[in-house]
C-alpha cells in the first residue's frame, strides 16, 4: 500500500503530553529578572491561562477543543505514504514513510499549534497576537488560524527571509496578517541592533524580542511561539498519533524516526507519541534529529540556562543553545535557523534517548531534488534535512541487507522555497 489515509473521524480528539513520562521533571523554567522559577501568573501578560496550564501540565492526555477539530478536519488526517519511488532509485531493502504535513492550507506541520493557540487567545479576550517567523511557515500558519477566531495577528520576519522568501509575505498578507522584517525601528529592541550593525540580517532570536517587547507593552496583545514550548510540542503530537495508527493498518513500526530540528516542533510531534514507547520499553526505535551544520544547537551547543529571544525578555530555559546573541549564517532552511533547542528534545538528548546529526546545506539541497525526482514532491529546506539522513540510512541498509522501517517526517513543501533550489541547481549554493 503506497498511501494510508484515516477517515475524518480518527482525527485525535487528545494531545500526548510526555511530561509525565520524561525519566526526570524538566528544570523549571526562570524569571530572568529574579533567576528563581517563574510563577505562572508573571506568564500571564503573554499566554492565555490555558496554554499555560498546559505547559507545565502533569496529566499525559488532555482533550483537544471541537472548535480546535473543526478546523484541523480541513486538513487532517495527513496522509502517511510508502516512498516506493525513492527505495527503488536507492536499492535498498528499507521501508520508507513520510508523513505528509505539507497539505495543511499554509503548506506545512506549524497549523497543528496556532489553530489552537488562536483559539485559547480568542477565548480569553485577546485581539492582536505578536510573533516571529524564520521562513515564514510559522507566520502564515498564525495568520491563517487568526483569521479562523477574529484575531489580529502581527509577524516579526527575520530580514533575510522577508527578503529570500517574499512570497512568504504576499501569503501572510493575504490572511491579514500585518508583516515587519526584523530587525526593525519599530521597537527599542530592533533599533538598537540596527544601531551596532545597519545590515544585520536578523535572527529568530531579535524577531522574539521585538514580537515580545510588543506584547508586554500592549495589554490587549499576546505573543505566541511557533516551537521550543512544552504547549507547542503538545499540539503537534497529532502528527505521531496519525502515523501510529496509519502503520498499525499495514502492521509495521519504526525501527528509525527521523525529523529536522530548529527549535523541535516538527521532530517532537512525529517522535513523541513513539517515544512513550521507547520510555515503556515496549520498543528499541531510534530517534534521530537532523539540524544545519552552520546551525549545530544539539551537537556543538552547550546544555545550559538560556533565553529564548536576543534581548532577554523571555524565560531563562533550560536547553541546548549556542547563545541567545548567535547570529546564524543565512541559509535557506530559515525554520532551523535558531540559538537553542526545544527544553523536552534537549532532556531527551542530555539523556542518551534520541541522537543528533548536523549536515552541509549543498548535501540537503541534493537529497531534497532526488527526493523530488524520485517521489514528486518538493521538500520544504527544512524537511529537506530530515531527507538527507533518510537517505543515509537507506543506504546502509542496502550495505547490511536491513530491511529496517524508516519513519520520516516531511513538514512541508518547498514551493515558496523555488528561489533556493534555483541557486543550487545553477551552482550557486554554498555551505
Amino acid at each position: 500500500m503506497k498511501k494510508i489515509i484515516l477517515e475524518e473521524s480518527e482525527i485525535p480528539k487528545q494531545w500526548y503530553n510526555i511530561l509525565p513520562d520524561l525519566p526526570s521533571p524538566l528544570d523549571p523554567p526562570l524569571d530572568p529578572e529574579t533567576k528563581q522559577p517563574i510563577s505562572p501568573e508573571k506568564l500571564k501578560a503573554l499566554f492565555p491561562e490555558e496554554l499555560i496550564q498546559q505547559e507545565m501540565s502533569d496529566k499525559r492526555w488532555i482533550d483537544i477543543p471541537p472548535e480546535v477539530l473543526d478546523v484541523y478536519a480541513i486538513w487532517r488526517p495527513t496522509p502517511l505514504i510508502r516512498a516506493v519511488n525513492l527505495e527503488e532509485y536507492l536499492d535498498t531493502p528499507a521501508k520508507i514513510y513520510y508523513k505528509y504535513e505539507g497539505t495543511a492550507p499554509p503548506g506545512s506541520h506549524k497549523p497543528n499549534t496556532a489553530v489552537p493557540q488562536a483559539y485559547y487567545n480568542a477565548k480569553e479576550g485577546i485581539k492582536k497576537l505578536t510573533t516571529e517567523t524564520g521562513a515564514g511557515q510559522w507566520g502564515s500558519s498564525l495568520a491563517f488560524a487568526g483569521q479562523y477566531f477574529g484575531v489580529e495577528v502581527k509577524v516579526y520576519m527575520v530580514k533575510v527571509s522577508y527578503l529570500q522568501k517574499p512570497y512568504r509575505r504576499v501569503l501572510m498578507e493575504t490572511w491579514g496578517a500585518k508583516v515587519i522584517p526584523s530587525p526593525s525601528p519599530y521597537t527599542k529592541s530592533g533599533r538598537e541592533i540596527l544601531k551596532e550593525d545597519p545590515d544585520n540580517p536578523g535572527s529568530l532570536g531579535i524577531a522574539i524580542s521585538e514580537a515580545v517587547e510588543e506584547a508586554l507593552e500592549n495589554s490587549d496583545t499576546h505573543y505566541s511561539l511557533g516551537s521550543v514550548l512544552n504547549h507547542v510540542l503538545l499540539h503537534q503530537t497529532v502528527i505521531g498519533l496519525e502515523a501510529k495508527k496509519q502503520l498499525a493498518k499495514v502492521k509495521h513500526y519504526p525501527d528509525l524516526i527521523i525529523g529536522s530540528v530548529g527549535g523541535g516542533s516538527n521532530f517532537g510531534g512525529l517522535a513523541l507519541p513513539f517515544m512513550l514507547d521507547r520510555l515503556s520499553r515496549d520498543s528499541c526505535t531510534r530517534f534521530i534529529a537532523v539540524e544545519p551544520a552552520s546551525c549545530p544547537t544539539l551537537t556543538k551547543g552547550r546544555y545550559d540556562y538560556d533565553f529564548g529571544d536576543t534581548v532577554g525578555f523571555t524565560p531563562l530555559m533550560k536547553m541546548h543553545t549556542l547563545g541567545h546573541d548567535f547570529i546564524p549564517p543565512s541559509i535557506h532552511a530559515g525554520g532551523l535557523r535558531y540559538h537553542g533547542m526545544a527544553p523536552i528534545i534537549s532532556k531527551l538528548y542530555d539523556e542518551g534517548l534520541l541522537e543528533a546529526v548536523a549536515v552541509p546545506q549543498t548535501e540537503v539541497f541534493k537529497a531534497a531534488v532526488d527526493f523530488a525526482r524520485t517521489e514528486g514532491i518538493v521538500p520544504a529546506p527544512e524537511s529537506a534535512h530530515a531527507v538527507k539522513v533518510v537517505i543515509d540510512e537507506a543506504l546502509k541498509c542496502r550495505q547490511t541487507g536491513e530491511q529496517k522501517v524508516i519513519l520520516f517526517n516531511l513538514s512541508g513543501h518547498g514551493l515558496l522555497d523555488l528561489m533556493a533550489y534555483q541557486k543550487y541547481l545553477e551552482g550557486e549554493l554554498s555551505d
